[in-house]
């Protein structure tokens, strides 16, 4: 592995990732996202490299996040129709269905039981819907959020909000997206006294 002293942050574009990708084939792992022909980054941290060609964000976090192409190993919750429960430490429970074994058919399914360990990988992740509490939920969904009309004053975004710990948010690209999520996270932590300094962090931050 290669450490490079290359600091990245979410929605951070990494051309040089790019300029390597037209020549050879590059494998994103976790913290890094390809949007058509561009490669940005979703997390914060230092960029790694493993020869040849892969990269990755360390990133440390509490909690797994799921990723396309991940090799997790999940243990079975239970059995819903023709799909097992998987718990593979993430904040939702994972699906696979039985044909998704080696040499598994109708007649043939796999005897697995709660408590039993697969190894598997990751085909599909929502990596858009993460949970936050349900605290900041409602405080998101009071009438009149100062909070929210702070942030429309730095640019423009469209958010839904939900009581189950559920935020839907969307701006103009994925950097600025990335950035308002981080500030309402940050928002949640400070409260409302600390709400003109970070939209002014994230003014800051956007024009860098």
């Amino acid at each position: 592995m290669t450490t490079t002293s290359t600091i990245v942050m979410p929605g951070e574009r990494i051309t040089a990732i790019e300029e390597l990708a037209k020549s050879k084939r590059v494998i994103l792992g976790p913290g890094l996202r390809r949007q058509d022909e561009t490669v940005v980054a979703s997390k914060a941290g230092p960029l790694r490299h493993k020869e040849p060609s892969t990269f990755w964000v360390d990133n440390y976090q509490r909690r797994y996040i799921p990723a396309r192409g991940d090799q997790v190993l999940g243990i079975v919750r239970s059995k819903a129709g023709d799909l097992y429960r998987v718990d593979i430490g993430a904040a939702d429970t994972a699906s696979i269905s039985y044909l998704a074994f080696e040499a598994a058919t109708k007649k043939n399914r796999p005897d697995l039981n709660p408590g039993d360990l697969i190894y598997a990988r990751v085909l599909n992740a929502s990596a858009d819907i993460e949970p936050c509490s349900l605290n900041l939920g409602r405080m998101l969904l009071r009438e009149n959020c100062p909070v929210l009309a702070a942030l429309t004053r730095e640019l423009p975004y469209e958010i839904a909000v939900g009581v189950n710990g559920r935020i839907w948010l969307k701006a103009h690209s994925l950097r600025e997206t990335i950035a308002l999520a981080n500030a309402i996270v940050a928002l949640e932590q400070s409260g409302y006294a600390e709400i003109d300094k970070i939209c002014d962090n994230l003014g800051d931050f956007l024009q860098a």
